[in-house]
């Protein structure tokens, strides 16, 4: 009897279809992104920003996917975080920051995602306000978001199979320090999975002590997929609350008999709304309802706050996040962060010796070869045809 073919887990990149999903959800979330970059003008409300934001990405999915049972929608809902404040501002109308608006100058972080069947794709990008190639940005802002980029540029290089974790941190720690700024501490990319967007294997930036006690030391592998988030500071990288209100959830495993009937309405219709992907209190029917019943769901760990975290009161911090498929030729970098080169100016770059080398390589899966021509009478001109086309590069699983 002949051995049976071994079975694909047809919820990893192994299956075309789950690619397709990843690359559509893709789609949206580059789409959603550039309008958003273009609603980022001086004067401009955050709050209704991250509204059309939102909007943009529900009106997108319905138009796809509509054969059977299918979730589909928003895989992080839109957030604007400026200057120091790290990550997760997206304001609710009732709350005193809902009348923030944008100012020349701001840095702004905007992040979103999309989910189809679960399978979510997310991006990050930075600007500076009002920036443009006549007048781009300059100095400490320009620093943090080269290093940001180019981090991010190094990661999904690193992110191979057999490569392990600790060696990305310490390589993004090295290019933080070429521009004179820090990793935000503790920050982490995680594995993707279905309905899943904090996987147990993590890259973390920034280390402390305390982090790395626990931490799991992980190696990379193929049809894996990561949402890659690169944080940088000018400040010291630490990590700090203040007195702005979480707005951003994500239902837990967790099951508790809650006992307010309002928490249960609110448990109820996150699971309805938004299945296991972070969601705004702004989607749900009505926020103060919202607001108290997220309190009790909070408190015994039903759904997990997405705080909205600051860095200290003068530093100015950058994100860029990209969802990258790591495949058995070579990465696919989904999701578009939007670096324009030509919006910023850094006076500092990265020096050393193997970083540039890992920049020069490509990451990408290469593209298919012509099949070559049988015919004898065409073999003369193969050699010609063969030198005319790129040569690929060596994968980055090469370059430790």
């Amino acid at each position: 009897m002949a051995d049976k073919a071994p079975e694909v887990d047809n919820t990893t990149i192994a299956d075309s279809n789950v690619v397709a999903k990843y690359k559509d959800a893709a789609i949206i979330a580059n789409a959603v992104l550039e309008k958003v970059i273009k609603l980022c003008v001086p004067g401009a409300k955050i709050l209704d920003i991250c509204v059309q934001g939102d909007k943009e990405i529900v009106e997108a999915v319905k138009g796809i996917y509509n054969k059977g049972k299918m979730t589909k929608g928003i895989g992080f809902p839109t957030a604007i975080s400026l200057n120091n404040c790290i990550a997760h501002f997206s304001p609710l109308a009732s709350d005193p920051e809902a009348e923030l608006t944008l100012k020349e100058g701001d840095i702004a972080k905007i992040q979103l995602g999309a989910q189809i069947d679960g399978y979510c794709s997310s991006v990050a990008h930075t600007l500076v306000v009002g920036a443009t190639a006549q007048k781009p940005a300059t100095g400490v802002k320009a620093d943090v978001i080269q290093a940001a980029h180019t981090a991010l540029e190094a990661v999904v290089r690193m992110i191979r199979p057999g490569n392990k974790n600790m060696e990305v941190t310490k390589v993004v720690d090295k290019i933080a320090e070429a521009y004179n700024t820090k990793a935000v501490e503790g920050m982490l990319t995680h594995q993707q999975l279905k309905n899943v967007t904090d996987g147990k294997k993590q890259i973390i930036l920034n280390p402390s002590e305390n982090h790395l006690r626990d931490f799991q030391r992980i190696e990379f592998a193929e049809n894996e997929v990561y949402a890659v988030d690169i944080l940088i500071s000018s400040g010291e990288g630490k990590v700090r609350q203040l007195d702005s209100r979480t707005t951003i959830y994500k239902k837990t495993d967790v099951r508790y008999s809650l006992k307010m009937a309002a928490s249960r309405h609110v448990l109820s219709e996150i699971q309805t709304k938004a299945g296991s992907f972070p969601f705004s209190l702004r989607d749900l029917e009505d926020e103060r309802k919202a607001r108290m019943g997220i309190v009790e769901c909070a408190k015994h760990q039903t759904v997990l706050p997405y705080d909205i975290m600051y860095e200290r009161e003068g530093a100015v911090v950058a994100q860029f996040l990209t969802t990258l498929l790591v495949t058995k030729n070579g990465n696919i970098m989904v999701t578009d962060p939007h670096f324009n080169p030509a919006l910023v100016k850094s006076e500092k770059a990265v020096k050393d010796e193997e970083i540039l080398k890992l920049l020069q390589t490509s990451f990408e899966v290469p593209a298919k070869k012509a099949k070559k021509n049988k015919k004898k009478a065409t073999d003369v001109a193969a050699p010609a045809a063969a030198a005319s086309a790129p040569a690929a590069a060596a994968p980055a699983a090469a370059k430790k």
